[in-house]
């Protein structure tokens, strides 16, 4: 990869994290009791997420916290390494606990080791883990689906934003990307009826979409964001999209300082 890339996500990360600031940085001020888990996925240098969920406090010993660490697949350990480097050279104030999460090594001892290690931390950065596609049917199961599942990581967070200096396609853009991470075709429900006939199930919820859209406008609330725009298909999936809509468009009432629109 880039290096220039894999340095910006880096930093993007670790940018206030200073040795006297490290602590507030790791500090959960709007959600006491929430998980944070940075999850670095393939894409620009100019793009990290952020994944949520409430499952317990993060872990503090002798002023020093412990993060769990999966270094995952492809390009994953060789960012996770400089993530360390940085640290390490910044002085921040914490302890890594690895586990190993892999497309080949991803066994149910694995992702048990990994839960354990992420609910006694309460913080965790991962790297992409891949999903082999030549697998049989049977065995064909997403092991960054079922983290996500099993932590209730419902809100992927993508900040997309450009850096002086830094080139790229598009200029002056600074925008949050909201998605829901556990239903809808995250569910991975399908079978095949008969022989070259598959049916897919695309589960969405009135209680995960309003939970997604109050997170979506709190978070623009906090951050200082003017508008919130939905996008869906319910132009095609009238019933499925269009009760997300919905939801969205009643939470948009409660928020009457935030623009709101929605866009195919």
């Amino acid at each position: 990869p880039n290096m220039a890339s894999v340095w910006q996500k880096c930093s993007v990360l670790c940018r206030s994290l200073p040795a006297t600031a490290a602590a507030k940085a790791f500090s959960r001020s709007a959600a006491p009791c929430s998980l944070q888990v940075r999850d670095f996925h393939s894409g620009a240098g100019r793009c990290y997420s952020q994944q949520l969920a409430t499952v317990g406090a993060s872990s503090k010993y002798g002023g020093r916290y412990t993060v769990t660490m999966i270094p995952g697949d492809g390009i994953g350990p060789e960012l996770m390494g400089h993530v360390k480097d940085i640290f390490r050279y910044a002085g921040v104030p914490v302890d890594f606990e690895e586990v190993q999460i892999t497309s080949q090594e991803g066994d149910e001892e694995a992702i048990e080791n990994a839960i354990t290690a992420i609910k006694r931390n309460g913080v965790a950065l991962k790297g992409n883990i891949e999903t082999p596609h030549d697998l049989p049917k049977s065995a064909f199961k997403s092991r960054n689906v079922e983290v996500r599942v099993r932590l209730d990581l419902f809100a992927n967070v993508l900040r997309c934003k450009t850096f002086p200096g830094l080139p790229s396609r598009h200029g002056d853009i600074d925008i949050v990307i909201i998605r829901e991470n556990t239903e809808g075709e995250y569910t991975s429900l399908e079978h095949e009826n008969v022989p070259g006939v598959v049916e897919s199930y695309k589960i969405i919820t009135a209680r995960n979409s309003n939970r997604i859209a109050r997170y979506a406008f709190e978070y623009a609330q906090r951050h200082g964001r003017k508008k919130v725009t939905a996008v869906h298909k319910a132009n095609i999936m009238k019933m499925g999209d269009g009760l997300f809509l919905e939801c969205c468009r009643k939470m948009s009432e409660e928020f009457p300082d935030i623009q709101y629109e929605s866009m195919i």
